[in-house]
């Protein structure tokens, strides 16, 4: 069985942004977008830093220090330098709550 984990509320999402959590060790963004929300790995595959810092537009989040672009759904590179996915995560909303499952990665994990 898939085990959620509540990362934050509903509202400290902003509309098109990103927030920056943690489930244990693992950094996780926690995305919305379009009206959706989404969780990938917080960190780039190209330079390591955190993506949940840069700007979500159209269901890609930039990474700020080189620019690639992530698809937030799959977690895939839309744009170089970055050649390898993120992880993407199952996400569940329950009332105000948003939920993480860490323990099945969907298809973008590298």
């Amino acid at each position: 069985m898939t085990e959620y984990v509540r990362v934050c509320s509903l509202a400290e999402v902003p509309d098109e942004g990103a927030l920056g959590v943690e489930i244990g060790s693992t950094p996780v963004a926690v995305v919305r977008t379009g009206g959706e929300v989404f969780a990938m790995s917080d960190i780039c595959s190209h330079a390591e830093v955190n993506l949940s810092e840069g700007e979500v537009e159209d269901g890609t989040i930039e990474c700020w220090l080189h620019g690639s672009c992530f698809d937030v759904r799959t977690g895939k590179p839309t744009n170089p330098p970055a050649t390898r996915p993120v992880a993407t995560y199952s996400v569940k909303i329950e009332g105000e709550d948003v939920l993480v499952a860490l323990s099945t990665p969907e298809a973008g994990e590298s």
